[in-house]
């Protein structure tokens, strides 16, 4: 029996994959984050499966309805919000699961930094503007951030910059982003991304945190920012487009 990972997207009951949606038709038990998900997203599951919200719950308490579902020989899925790849705890559930024998695979998910560009309609990849994107966080009453990871550092990059877990501090947040990426430079807030409720709040670094305190957000919610979130941004012709590049013929290519 295995304990199936499955990222539950951003939110949105239509927003999982294919094979997302056929594991939770087929499994008995679901755990999932209640904080962040969308109820229409359990309508995936099979009718009389059972349904256990874990936003109350330690990781051992997860991993102990995960093990005794698994020695009940029962699936199992665990429903995390966004793709289990960027803060899951998917690695400390893991490692408990090795330790109790007990089999898991992973089943990727839509992540919310690429739900809230699609909502902006951005590339957070401009040619010859930027080319690099940072998922990060801050750090409040979370788990403590790497001191080589100080957001000052990612920010003297320059590179498209997307906040998880940070919209509490805002505020401090945009005035430090402000030194390298300068008071004018685009900031969007997207909450709930994709679900009914969803808002998006489009500014600068000098004025996103006072439209962010107006509107009370306190969750939920990613913070992007750099220059490729500007309105009409100009930027170069991409090389892999560019009419004048060779373009051998591949074999085996559709005609």
């Amino acid at each position: 029996m295995t304990v199936h990972f499955i990222g539950a997207g951003p939110g949105a009951a239509d927003l999982l994959t294919v094979r997302a949606v056929e594991l939770l038709r087929a499994a008995p038990v679901c755990l999932y984050a209640g904080t962040y998900l969308d109820p229409e997203v359990l309508a995936h599951c099979a009718p009389d499966a059972e349904l256990i919200d874990t936003r109350q719950m330690d990781l051992d308490q997860i991993t102990d309805h995960l093990v005794r579902v698994t020695e009940a020989g029962k699936d199992v899925a665990r429903l995390c919000s966004g793709d289990p790849s960027l803060y899951s705890a998917l690695t400390e559930q893991t490692r408990r699961l090795d330790a109790r024998g007990v089999p898991w695979d992973v089943t990727p998910g839509v992540p919310s930094y690429a739900a809230a560009a699609a909502l902006l309609g951005a590339e957070l990849t401009v040619p010859e503007l930027v080319q690099s994107v940072v998922l990060t966080r801050t750090h409040a009453r979370s788990t403590a951030m790497p001191e080589s990871e100080a957001l000052a550092n990612f920010a003297a990059t320059g590179a498209t910059l997307v906040l998880h877990l940070a919209i509490t501090r805002v505020r401090p947040v945009a005035a430090e982003l402000a030194v390298d990426y300068g008071l004018d430079c685009p900031v969007a807030v997207v909450y709930r991304a994709s679900q009914p409720d969803q808002l998006v709040l489009r500014g600068t670094l000098a004025d996103i945190a006072d439209q962010v305190e107006t509107a009370r957000l306190r969750q939920a919610a990613v913070i992007l920012v750099g220059r490729a979130l500007a309105p009409g941004v100009s930027c170069a012709e991409s090389h892999l487009y560019d009419p004048a590049r060779d373009r051998p013929a591949t074999e085996g290519s559709p005609r």
